[in-house]
């Protein structure tokens, strides 16, 4: 499951692929448009700031913008920069691997292999899902009401 922090995350961002590229978006909008807690959402930013998502513009006309192009962010990145690893055992991730206490061997480990196939497909799916197409998928659902 996906933590609040992360949900929120990926709440602001689309927020921000909804409006003009380099338009910079006040905290407090976006805050109050997606039922974001301010502190909460400044220190989300942030770490997204530092990851290269969002940059910020100070002073009038300010605020937080994407970095990157809205078909360029996918949830994958988004995921594990809030929650870490995408595999659901240690023995499964990547950047985050540990081998698991019970484990007698990996290369014949059934459980193992299952989930390892359960993770690559999630990642995959997860970088295919890109803010721009969050956004066109919105639009078209609300177009079908």
């Amino acid at each position: 499951m996906l933590s609040k922090k992360t949900k929120y995350a990926i709440n602001a961002l689309v927020h921000l692929a909804k409006e003009p590229p380099k338009q910079p978006v006040l905290i407090s909008d976006i805050s109050e448009k997606q039922h974001i807690p301010k502190k909460f959402l400044e220190a989300i930013l942030l770490d997204m700031k530092n990851a290269g998502l969002v940059n910020s513009k100070k002073g009038k006309g300010g605020g937080y913008y994407l970095l990157k192009e809205p078909a360029d962010i996918n949830l994958a990145e988004v995921i594990r920069l809030f929650d870490g690893a995408i595999g659901m055992l240690p023995c499964v991730t990547h950047k985050y691997y540990e081998k698991c206490d019970e484990c007698e061997d990996e290369v014949t480990c059934g459980i193992r292999h299952t989930f390892l196939s359960i993770r690559n497909e999630t990642v995959e799916l997860l970088k295919q899902s890109t803010l721009a197409q969050i956004v066109e998928t919105e639009t078209a659902l609300k177009t079908h009401d």
